[in-house]
């Protein structure tokens, strides 16, 4: 196991602040501030380089040092998930992930196939409402639209917010079992309870997943973020 941790990147954190943590999972997360991030610092970790500023270095390193050590916790093995040709993560066998990083934050999230079939895990920094006005008409459908005219401007630009982060969360979990890409307007919140929400799919993306299934996610408030999760069971 590398023990180098970079001086850019938090102590790791097994802390799952998810409302309903999934069964044989592991949350790992970390704080990152790409101003301190050293030249040779994937190097020492053992990260594959990757190209970009120093943002994108660092939010790229935090994100794979959770994915080793999530690994590590669920299969023993402390490995660094690859890139695919399609930029997702390739997770070894036995295994789902996903790994998401945003406002100087980043997580990843592993389970066992046999358990889960697909998850996906997306954080977003909540919008200012004037942004969120802005760009609800990119991230809601006609009738999700509708379903804000009720709400005061804070609470329409907390849902917006859901609602982009919680898309974001769908299409990481049923990428994989589709390789299929849709988009904000392909699928809909129907509902949101508390720290749950039901999606529904306006598109066919294959033959297992058509235009009308719907599917239960989550979400926890932290920070001035939003973090999401939607998983599919085995």
């Amino acid at each position: 196991m590398n023990a180098y941790h970079p001086a850019c990147c938090s102590p790791l954190d097994d802390h799952d602040s998810l409302p309903r943590p999934l069964a044989g999972a592991q949350l790992i997360s970390t704080r990152f501030d790409p101003a301190l991030l050293a030249e040779d610092d994937l190097a020492r970790c053992g990260i594959p380089p990757v190209r970009g500023v120093a943002k994108r270095q660092a939010e790229y390193l935090a994100g794979r040092l959770c994915a080793r050590e999530a690994l590590r916790r669920v299969t023993g093995q402390a490995s660094v998930p690859a890139v695919g040709e399609d930029r997702a993560p390739q997770w070894p066998r036995g295994v789902v992930g996903s790994i998401t990083h945003g406002d100087n934050w980043a997580a990843a999230l592993v389970a066992p196939d046999d358990r889960w079939r697909a998850v996906g895990l997306d954080v977003e920094r909540l919008l200012p409402a004037e942004r969120a006005q802005r760009l609800q008409g990119e991230i809601l459908t006609p009738t999700e639209l509708q379903r804000l005219q009720d709400l005061d401007e804070n609470a329409r630009a907390l849902r917006i917010s859901l609602t982009f982060s919680i898309k974001e969360s769908l299409f990481k979990a049923l990428y994989p079992l589709t390789l299929t890409r849709f988009y904000f307007q392909d699928a809909e919140l129907l509902d949101v309870d508390q720290d749950c929400a039901r999606l529904r799919l306006l598109i066919d993306l294959n033959t297992d997943w058509r235009a009308g299934t719907e599917l239960d996610g989550q979400f926890v408030l932290f920070n001035n973020k939003v973090l999401s999760l939607v998983a599919v069971a085995a």
